[in-house]
């Protein structure tokens, strides 16, 4: 989403850390560069206005002015205002600690309001919740179709009363259904229009009464920049939201709308859709996402995919296999597939200190088919060749690369690639034991090793 404005704010910040003195004159001219990056990229323009009188008081400043190093202290607080431009602290959603909690999710039709209740859903039941999506929009047609397949696909069970009743009605039918039936979190999918309108805002006030809602929560589409500022202001005059969920930020957003709404609107960004799967939705930290637009990288959402993509029974297992050099393919293979379930390989690269910003990087492509090639040559092998690869000869390649449909040759290269991954694993767990985070500093130990997809 921020790739462009990224990009130029890195390189405006560059020149002042060369620097070994700073003067007015170059801070003012690094601020003229900061605020047409800002612009550019549709941030409202009294928030750019207020950024950049912030930044330029504090860089004036006689800390940043006699320091030893001025323009990493000026990284620092360009770093600080933009965390402060964006709500300072991640804003987690509220329950009702004694009764159902009601999420009311609102917004304009389009902004995929339906998915991204899906993917709340998914993730509040992964927690532990057990929730019920109601089908509330009446109106655009398919729509309560579209939320009981997405319904079925997160495996959570989906109230409607078709398109003939009043979505207040269904409301509050829908809140009798899950006292009745054991539901401590009830999600209603309210209805949007492809623009503003009296009728829209008028029934949606009227469920917020019925409801009483714990949390209003706006989707907004970050593709339309400053117009889903607009929209936030209107929807916040009508419903006092408490919330916002960014969507479609995968897409060639320009990043106004983040940078924005916490300002205009005094309401946090809560979650941000970050792709078309059910899993894709993330809690909003200010302080990670200002880290990534500057290329300072972000560790800790690293470490949180890792754990939800890997198996702690198996990775104990792994770290036992690896002290007595017992690391097979097979283990190999199930490596890769839970590497993959963190995500794709690009987004994650963004996410690395040193390697966030990069321009030999910035336009990497990972092929995931090559990840399929690799799967299918392991899986074209026989258990006992998996468990021992150096077994694997001349005509046994030459099977496996028939079996798996690719060539003698990709065979050889997953082989040295394996040996060349089982020598790193055993120099990580050499430096210490995988359960504990301490062992982050020896990403720099990689050396040429490449990923095989």
């Amino acid at each position: 989403m921020f790739e462009n404005l990224s990009e130029k704010l890195q390189n405006t910040l560059q020149k002042l850390r060369g620097k070994g003195k700073l003067t007015e004159k170059d801070i003012e001219a690094a601020m003229k560069e900061v605020k047409m990056s800002l612009l550019e990229a549709d941030v409202n323009y009294k928030v750019v206005k207020l950024f950049i009188n912030n930044v330029k008081e504090r860089s004036l400043g006689h800390d940043v002015m006699d320091s030893l190093t001025p323009g990493q202290q000026v990284v620092k607080i360009v770093h600080e205002e933009l965390v402060k431009l964006m709500g300072e602290a991640e804003s987690k959603l509220k329950f009702d600690p004694n009764n159902i909690t009601y999420f009311m999710m609102c917004g304009l039709q389009g902004a995929g309001k339906t998915t991204a209740t899906g993917k709340l859903a998914k993730k509040l039941k992964k927690d532990g919740k057990r929730p019920l999506l109601v089908a509330g929009d009446i109106y655009r047609p398919a729509a309560i179709k579209q939320l009981q397949v997405v319904g079925e696909s997160v495996g959570v069970p989906v109230f409607e009363m078709g398109d003939k009743v009043s979505p207040v009605t269904i409301a509050k039918e829908a809140m009798k259904y899950a006292l009745k039936h054991g539901n401590d979190v009830v999600i209603i999918d309210t209805a949007g229009r492809l623009h503003i309108d009296e009728e829209l805002m008028d029934e949606l006030v009227q469920i917020k009464e019925t409801v009483k809602p714990t949390e209003t929560l706006l989707l907004l589409d970050a593709m339309t920049g400053q117009d889903a500022v607009k929209v936030a202001e209107t929807f916040n005059k009508y419903l006092e939201i408490s919330g916002v969920i960014l969507t479609k930020i995968d897409g060639d957003a320009r990043g106004g709308a983040a940078l924005s709404i916490r300002n205009v609107v005094d309401k946090p960004i809560k979650f941000v859709s970050t792709g078309e799967k059910l899993d894709q939705l993330e809690p909003f930290y200010p302080d990670r996402m200002a880290s990534r637009i500057l290329g300072m990288g972000d560790v800790l959402s690293i470490i949180e995919k890792a754990q939800n993509a890997f198996d702690e029974k198996q990775a104990v297992e792994l770290e036992k296999k690896l002290r007595t050099n017992d690391f097979n393919l097979e283990d190999f293979l199930s490596q890769l597939q839970q590497m993959k379930n963190m995500g794709p390989l690009e987004d994650l690269l963004e996410m690395i200190p040193g390697v966030a910003g990069n321009k030999k990087l910035k336009d990497i492509k990972v092929d995931e088919n090559q990840l399929k090639h690799t799967e299918a040559i392991i899986q074209s092998m026989t258990k006992k060749e998996r468990m021992n690869p150096n077994i694997i000869n001349g005509a046994r390649r030459k099977r496996i690369a028939a079996g798996s449909g690719t060539s003698v040759q990709k065979v050889n290269q997953l082989l040295k690639q394996y040996d060349e991954m089982k020598k790193m694993m055993k120099k990580f767990s050499s430096m210490g034991k995988m359960g504990k985070k301490k062992g982050l500093g020896g990403l720099g130990g990689l050396g040429n090793f490449k990923m095989p997809f």
